[in-house]
């Protein structure tokens, strides 16, 4: 993981020399600094691996976690066989996603959810949703 420290002092290293080799006082290595610091928070940032499918009822995600949930079926299975996500053809799989890469029902339920445990169904914009989270970091 990276050292935080060390992080800091080779962007103020970079600072110290823009400032000394730019004459609008360090502007360029301010930026430099700036965005390398969001892109810093980005890499440490709660990151989850989740794969869901989507349907368009409540009824219809209900019985498909049932299905799963009684062993009839996997979660994988499930989505190819019911996903109207293209990520159905992969079982559902997302990857891994950080907050703010998906719509906030979605977000929040992925982001509380147990590894392993199905969700129940989340409604958004697209239509119901079973999410089950694989992996966090």
């Amino acid at each position: 993981m990276f050292n935080i420290k060390i992080f800091h002092l080779i962007i103020i290293l970079f600072l110290l020399i823009g400032m000394f080799l730019c004459n609008n006082n360090g502007i360029f290595a301010r930026k430099l600094y700036d965005s390398s610091e969001v892109n810093f928070r980005m890499l440490n940032a709660q990151q989850v691996k989740a794969s869901h499918l989507l349907v368009a009822t409540k009824e219809e995600a209900e019985q498909i976690k049932q299905d799963i949930e009684s062993g009839k079926t996997t979660f994988a299975q499930a989505a190819a066989d019911h996903s109207k996500c293209p990520s159905g053809s992969k079982g559902g799989d997302l990857g891994f996603f950080g907050k703010g890469a998906m719509v906030p029902e979605f977000e929040k339920a992925a982001f509380t959810l147990d590894a392993g445990k199905v969700s129940e169904p989340v409604k958004t914009q697209f239509g119901w949703h079973l999410i089950v989270v694989t992996d966090k970091k």
